[in-house]
């Protein structure tokens, strides 16, 4: 893995895993530019992309931040396959740039936050914290911008995944209440256990094993846990 990186008054462009990533400088806070320079940026999840997708994966992506996993998962699955729910507008036209300049723009790029079961037309309430990966739908300083909301069964409904990556600052508490339907193969999340507690860890394992899911040891480290699928002899992929 090789980084290196330039600043111009506008934005940062840091080269990492052989992507050329651009980020505003308003958006570019020393902490992030720090591990996107050392190669420590999401190096979970980009190993987590290494592990689950290949090509011609369906991919889902929700909560895409700057587009870096976004970018990955397009190189390796085809950029068409996947797509990237983010809640932050401001990062929308980042996710959009990086995927561009890495020659993954088919990959679709959704403004949306992701909820439970939505009305058509929902809206909510998003909190813009200066440091963007802490901003989210569960309150906090900064901001507030109004968002669309997507059905998270509607959507894996209509994009039937074979993985999925989940990143949405513990909006994940409130997404495990109906099954998926959808031939999912991996699932890949990052919990957030300072905003709930334990109870909800234990709903999403037992519901990923009611989906014939299993803990993945090779994907899963600190906050990420990682699940596959069981196959069964009589279990077709669709």
């Amino acid at each position: 893995m090789t980084q290196s990186g330039s600043t111009s008054t506008d934005e940062v462009s840091i080269g990492i895993n052989g992507l050329d990533l651009r980020l505003p400088t308003a958006l570019a806070a020393d902490e992030i530019v720090g591990k996107l320079r050392d190669g420590t940026y999401e190096e979970d999840e980009a190993r987590a992309v290494d592990r689950c997708i290949r090509q011609g994966s369906r991919v889902l992506e929700l909560g895409a931040g700057i587009g870096y996993v976004s970018s990955l998962a397009a190189r390796a699955a085809g950029a068409a396959n996947v797509l990237s729910v983010e809640a932050n507008p401001d990062l929308i036209p980042v996710i959009e740039g990086n995927l561009a300049r890495n020659g993954q723009a088919e990959a679709t790029v959704l403004h949306a936050a992701v909820a439970g079961d939505v009305l058509e037309g929902s809206t909510a309430e998003f909190h813009l914290a200066d440091f963007y990966t802490a901003s989210s739908l569960s309150g906090g300083s900064g901001r507030k911008v109004t968002v669309p909301l997507v059905s998270v069964t509607d959507l894996i409904a209509a994009h039937r995944p074979h993985v999925i990556l989940m990143d949405v600052e513990g909006a994940e508490e409130h997404l495990f209440d109906k099954r998926w339907k959808c031939p999912l193969r991996f699932f890949v999340l990052e919990l957030h256990p300072k905003k709930y507690g334990a109870e909800v860890i234990k709903k999403i394992v037992d519901f990923m094993s009611a989906m014939d899911m299993t803990y993945d040891p090779v994907v899963s480290t600190r906050k990420i846990l990682g699940f596959r699928r069981v196959w069964s002899t009589d279990q077709k992929d669709t």
